[in-house]
This record gives C-alpha cells, structure tokens and sequence, in this order.
C-alpha cells in the first residue's frame, strides 16, 4: 500500500482516524475539510470507554471530562435506571479531535482546511467520505439519503460531577442532561420539525437558561456503496445508533473495518452490512417496545436493566 493515494473528504473523527491509520500504512494521505479547522460539528462526546481501544492517548485529564456509570430514563410514570457494562466518559470533543488530527499529521498525513470540494477530487487511487450527515460524496455517488433527527445542546456553567445522566423520551427521540464536571448539558435529539419546540417547552418548563446552543442534523440508516474507487465511513454513511444517534464508536469500528480489509472497499462494504444491518434492525425493535411500555404500559417494565454500552443487543 505504500505510496497509494488517498482523499479522505471530512476531518471529522472517522476521517481522522483514518487519515491517522492509513498514513502510518504509509500511504499518501490527503484530507480535504470545508470548514477552517477539524471536527466542530454539535457533539455531546459521551462515549464508551472503548475510545480507549482506538485512541488509548485519549486518556488524559483535557479530553475526559466526567465518568459516567449509569443512565436514568424518566418515562412519565416510571423512572428506570440502565448500569453500562462498560464505562461512559463525557469527553471533550474539540481536544479530541486536534489529538487525533496531530497523530495524523505526524503519521504524514496532509490536511487542507477551508476546502471546499464541488466535485469528486481526481488523481487518487481511492477516496473516502466522511464529510458527515449532509455529505457531498455521498450525493454526488447519487445514493439514498438517510433518515434524520435533529439534535440540539447548550450549556449551564455549574459543577456537577455527578456519576450518572438522565433522560426524558419524547415521541421520536429524547431530551438529556449530562455532567460534565465543570458544566451541566442539556439537549435533544427528534425530528427536526419539533426538536426546538419540545426543547424550548422544556427548558421553560424547569428555568432553565443556557448560555449557548448548538445544533446538528443526525442522520441513521447505514448506506455503503457499492463502488471499488470510493466509499463512505462514519456519519456521512449514517452509522449512528438507533437510539441514542451516537455515532463515535461506531464510526470507529467501521473504519478498523476499513482499514482490515482495505484497499478492497467492495469487502469493507460486505462486512460493514454483515455486523450492523442485524443490530440496527434489533436495536430499532428493542427501542420501539421499550418506548411503547414506557409511555403505554410502565408496570410492565422493570426498575433495573444492565446493558452492554454501545449495543442494545
């Protein structure tokens, strides 16, 4: 592989773990992102402990800022408390990324920044899409789109290192709280024609005032295309989980992947839609009775579940 040119479109986490990976496989890696600096989209960073498989630098003070051991889904009538097997952290997003994008950087990766593509990049023996939910590549291969949610987050500046987070259902998704140590997050994830409505009734309804709000489409439902020359990976191929609309580890797994069967993009696809598409179906069923009980028939559930942390099944 030594030598094979590579365009990664997108700095964000996948496109920079990439970017990272194939650059110490010595190829020659370039990543084209739009905007004027890696990562940067609307990111809660609550992620599994297995970030430490990927990236086990990432365990220092800056980029972890709270642990997180359970959640609390509070349904109208019934509170029920789900343990992880394995821990959460609330990690901070913009120091993990300029982590990754400088291990890429040393690997021999080159980055351009404030690039925006209007066409698919020539000279390359490959190109990967990680240019996230709206992505460009993905469009421009003439694929299906995904479905989205909308999320929204903002931020009220009070310690809290509280062990735990608690959610709200809604009809499509769920509004949250997050610890994060030095500042409490609050948000939501549902369809974006009602997502802010339900956030801002929400807010109101407890006092609360933020002091910023950020956005971000989440799209769901995984496309891989069927091409030799060029492929998809993280959100711009809508690997999120189904419940949650977190994508981190996912995208993570689906770029080692990559990286396992690379440069033969035609297998990477086969074995991306061999894991997930069975745990997409079975985490979309598991959610939709879980809410249907929640919402219909709270006795029905139990007060205690223990889940294994980035698969409902």
């Amino acid at each position: 592989m030594k030598n094979l040119k590579v365009a990664i479109i997108g700095a964000g986490i996948s496109g920079l773990y990439l970017a990272w990976k194939l650059a110490e496989k010595r190829c020659d890696v370039t990543v084209f992102e739009r905007k004027g600096k890696p990562g940067g989209k609307a990111c809660s960073g609550l992620i599994s402990e297995r970030i430490l498989k990927f990236i086990p630098s990432a365990e220092n003070n800056k980029i972890i800022e709270n642990q997180i051991d359970y959640c609390l889904i509070n349904f109208p009538e019934k509170t029920v408390k789900v343990q992880f097997s394995k821990k959460f952290f609330a990690i901070n997003r913009f120091e993990l990324d300029d982590l990754v994008t400088n291990l890429a950087k040393k690997a021999g990766a080159k980055f351009f920044f404030n690039h925006y593509l209007n066409s698919v990049p020539k000279g390359f023996d490959k190109i990967i899409g990680c240019d996230g939910a709206s992505s460009f590549l993905r469009k421009s291969l003439g694929l299906k789109e995904p479905q989205f949610r909308l999320g929204i987050q903002g931020f009220i500046l009070k310690n809290d290192n509280s062990k735990f987070v608690e959610t709200w259902p809604t009809k499509s998704g769920f509004l949250w709280k997050i610890p994060r140590g030095n500042e409490v997050e609050y948000g939501i994830i549902e369809k974006p024609e009602r997502a802010k409505k339900i956030f801002d009734e929400f807010l109101g309804k407890n006092g609360l005032s933020l002091k910023e709000q950020n956005s971000a489409i989440v799209p769901q439902g995984l496309i891989a295309p069927q091409n030799p020359t060029i492929t998809l990976c993280g959100d711009a191929s809508g690997l999120t989980k189904p419940w949650s609309g977190g994508g981190v580890i996912w995208s993570l797994m689906a770029a080692e992947m990559l990286l396992k069967n690379f440069p033969d993009f035609l297998k990477y696809r086969n074995a991306l839609k061999k894991l997930f598409l069975p745990k997409i179906l079975l985490s979309k069923m598991a959610t939709k009775t879980i809410y249907f009980l929640g919402f219909k028939m709270p006795w029905l559930l139990f007060k205690n579940y223990k889940i294994e942390s980035d698969f409902l099944i």
